[in-house]
C-alpha cells in the first residue's frame, strides 16, 4: 500500500501498480471501518458508484465485495457522475457514499471519493475530516470484524432523479428552445446532460458523448482551456447559443458563449449569485481566494454577503455548511448549493444558466458583460527549484508589495484598488500557483509579467506541459 495515494481531498493512484483489485479492497475496508467508528454504528448504508474508466468495473465489484464482507448495506447506483453519489446519499438519507473515480486524471489513474451525511449536510472526507485515519487503517490493516449480514440493493435511477431534483429546485419557467453544444470529453457529464435535454426544450448537439475511459478526444479537464477548442469551434460553426464542457467525473462544468468565448468560472458564479440574490437578497455567497472581484461586485449590488474560502472542494463544502451559505463558486468550475448539502451540482448550474438566458432574453455574452467588472489572468503554475521552498518565494513576492492589503487565508493575497494577486501552494500537486485580476487587461498583463519575473528570480521555473 503506497501511502502517497491518500491525497488532500480524495484517494488517487496508478492502476494497477498502486490501485488494483487487491488494494481497492484494503482501501474500502479502511474507509468503511473509519465510518463505522466515526458514526458509531454498524451495518452502515453505503451508496457506491463508479465512473467510466477502464479499470472502474473491476474495482467497483471488488469494493462492493469488501463492503459486504464487513456487514455494509450497499446501495449500488452503478455508472454515475460523482454528483449522483452526493445526491443519492443526501436524498436517500443514507449514511455514506463512495465513488470509484480519478476525476480528470489521465486514463492510467483511478481512485476513490468519499462522503458522509450529517442530517441535511454532506461532509467530504479529506485531510481535515479523517483522511489520515483512513490512510492509517489501510496501511496497518486495522478493520472492523467481518460480518455475515452485508447486502446489496440496486438503485438504477440516481441520474434521472438528480436531474428531476435540479429542475424541481430551480423551478425554471423561461427556458426556451436554445441550440446547445456539449462536450463531456467522453466522460460522466454526458449522462446528466443527455437526461436533462430529455426534459427541457432545445436542441442538444453532442460531441464526444460516448463514455470511453481512454479519453480519445482530449483530457477530461475543462480548466485546461486547450481542451475546449473543439467545443468553441462547434459553437461557432453551429451558431449555437451555448456550449457546455464537463470534467471526468462530472462535478465540474464550464461554459462557452454564443461567440465561442470561454466564461471563467467566477463569471458563472457571478451569474448564479445574481439569480439567487434577485430572489432572496441577503444570502451569503462563497468564493475562493483565487479570484474574488467579479463575484464580490455582484453580491454587493444585489444585497448579499460575500465570504472568502480556501481552495479545495472538501473545505468549501464545510465552510458553506458552517456559514449556512446559499451558494459557493470555485474558480476550478465546482459549484455548491445549500440544497445539495454543500455538494456540487453541475446540472443545477446548467439549468440556472438556461433559465437566465430565457428570462433576460439576451445572448450569454451580454449576460456576461452585465456582471463582469474584473479581468482574470488564468492560473499560472510554477515548479519550485530544489533548495528553495514555496514559503520563501511567497515571502519574496510579499516583500515587493509592502503597501498592499494582505491576507494569508490561503497562501498570500495582496489587494490594491485596481488589481489583486493570490499566490499559493497547490494542495494536490507540487506546484506554486499564481492568479492575478485587475480592472483592465493591460493591468493584468503588466502585473503577470512582473510577478512571473519575481517568482522565477526567487527560485522556481514555469510548469512545463510537455
Amino acid at each position: 500500500m503506497n501511502p502517497s495515494i491518500f491525497k488532500a481531498y480524495d484517494i488517487r493512484g496508478l492502476y494497477p501498480s498502486e490501485i488494483n483489485s487487491e488494494t481497492i479492497q484494503t482501501i474500502v475496508k479502511a474507509i468503511y471501518s473509519f465510518f463505522v467508528t466515526d458514526i458509531q454504528r454498524e451495518n452502515l448504508q453505503v451508496v457506491l458508484g463508479r465512473d467510466m474508466r477502464l479499470s472502474s468495473p473491476e474495482l467497483f465489484e471488488k469494493a462492493k465485495d469488501a463492503l459486504v464482507s464487513l456487514g455494509a448495506q450497499v446501495i449500488d447506483i452503478g455508472l454515475v457522475p460523482t454528483t449522483a453519489v452526493y445526491y443519492a446519499v443526501l436524498k436517500g438519507n443514507y449514511d455514506v457514499g463512495i465513488q470509484i473515480s480519478a476525476s480528470h486524471n489521465p486514463p492510467q489513474y483511478n481512485g476513490v471519493k468519499l462522503v458522509k451525511r450529517d442530517g441535511t449536510k454532506l461532509i467530504k472526507i479529506g485531510k481535515t475530516t479523517g483522511m489520515d485515519e483512513v490512510k492509517r487503517r489501510a496501511v496497518e490493516g486495522d478493520f472492523v470484524p467481518s460480518a455475515e449480514n452485508g447486502a446489496v440493493a440496486q438503485y438504477p435511477n440516481a441520474i434521472a432523479d438528480e436531474v428531476e431534483n435540479a429542475l424541481a429546485t430551480v423551478r425554471p419557467t423561461h427556458i426556451r428552445p436554445l441550440k446547445v453544444v456539449a462536450d463531456p470529453a467522453n466522460a460522466m457529464g454526458a449522462t446528466y446532460i443527455a437526461e436533462l435535454f430529455k426534459k427541457v426544450p432545445g436542441e442538444l448537439i453532442p460531441i464526444n458523448f460516448n463514455l470511453d475511459g481512454n479519453f480519445p478526444a482530449h483530457k477530461p479537464n475543462p480548466l485546461e482551456f486547450e481542451t475546449l477548442v473543439q467545443l468553441q469551434q462547434k459553437v461557432r460553426e453551429e451558431k449555437a447559443d451555448l456550449g457546455i464542457a464537463t470534467d471526468g467525473d462530472g462535478d465540474r462544468v464550464f461554459f462557452i458563449d454564443e461567440k465561442g468565448q470561454i466564461l471563467s468560472a467566477t463569471i458563472t458564479s457571478a451569474l448564479i449569485a445574481k439569480e439567487i440574490l434577485t430572489k432572496k437578497p441577503g444570502e451569503k455567497i462563497l468564493v475562493d481566494v483565487r479570484y474574488t472581484r467579479n463575484v464580490q461586485a455582484v453580491v454587493e449590488k444585489y444585497q448579499g454577503t460575500t465570504i472568502l474560502s480556501q481552495v479545495g472542494h472538501a473545505l468549501i463544502t464545510k465552510l458553506l455548511n458552517d456559514e449556512g451559505a446559499a451558494f459557493a463558486g470555485e474558480s476550478s468550475g465546482h459549484y455548491y448549493f445549500r440544497e445539495t448539502g454543500g455538494g456540487e451540482s453541475a446540472v443545477r448550474v446548467i439549468v440556472t444558466l438556461l433559465e437566465l438566458i430565457g428570462a433576460e432574453q439576451k445572448p450569454l455574452s451580454e449576460l456576461v458583460r452585465d456582471v463582469q467588472s474584473s479581468i482574470e489572468s488564468g492560473e499560472i503554475n510554477f515548479v519550485v527549484n530544489e533548495g528553495t521552498t514555496a514559503a520563501d518565494i511567497i515571502q519574496s513576492v510579499l516583500s515587493s508589495y509592502p503597501d498592499g492589503e494582505v491576507s494569508r487565508q490561503d497562501g498570500v493575497s495582496i489587494d490594491y484598488p485596481d488589481w489583486r494577486v493570490n499566490i499559493r501552494s497547490s494542495n494536490t500537486e507540487p506546484l506554486l500557483r499564481l492568479n492575478v485580476e485587475g480592472q483592465s487587461q493591460e493591468i493584468v498583463d503588466t502585473k503577470v509579467e512582473e510577478l512571473k519575473s519575481q517568482i522565477i528570480a526567487a527560485g522556481s521555473q514555469p510548469e512545463s506541459h510537455d
